[in-house]
């Protein structure tokens, strides 16, 4: 049973297999469509080739490494666990309240006309930064998600003393 002192939240799996499998068809269609490049130099459909190559790279590894992360935030223990599960393993890191500075909503992608995702970052008292709530998770391409997350997450760090 879970306590109501712990905000548990799971990024989507499905949503992140899906585009991977959609990366990977669209790296086999462009290495199938540009196949035919003249090699006196880097050509348009050299180009496209290696594009194709490289999508589906990036498609398989994200279908083999990809996985599901669980983020729980435990007040009750004022401590963040961040657990990652893929087909080679799970991996666990613990991050105390007391080790954490501050807590803002980063962003990441294009704003001149891309598509941004939002999310939580906890900058720790060593200066490092550990992004929450990164890429397949819900609401991740709305500011107020992520907004209401950190305040969220401030108020457990408050309460925490």
């Amino acid at each position: 049973m879970v306590s109501p002192d712990n905000w548990i939240t799971e990024s989507n799996g499905i949503k992140q297999t899906v585009t991977s499998v959609l990366v990977v068809a669209t790296g086999i269609a462009f290495a199938i469509g540009f196949r035919h490049f003249d090699s006196s130099g880097l050509t348009g459909s050299l180009a496209g080739f290696l594009l194709g190559l490289l999508l589906l790279f990036v498609g398989l590894a994200s279908l083999l490494l990809g996985g599901k992360q669980v983020i729980t935030v435990d007040t009750k223990r004022c401590r963040i666990v961040i657990e990652g599960k893929n087909r080679f393993g799970k991996s666990t890191k613990v991050i105390r309240f007391n080790e954490i500075a501050d807590v803002y909503v980063g962003e990441f992608g294009d704003q001149e006309g891309g598509s941004i995702s939002y999310h939580v970052v906890i900058k720790l008292k060593t200066g490092k930064e550990t992004p929450l709530f990164f890429a397949y998770f819900e609401g991740q391409h709305e500011k107020s998600v992520a907004e209401s997350r950190c305040q969220r997450l401030a108020q457990c760090l408050q309460a925490s003393g």
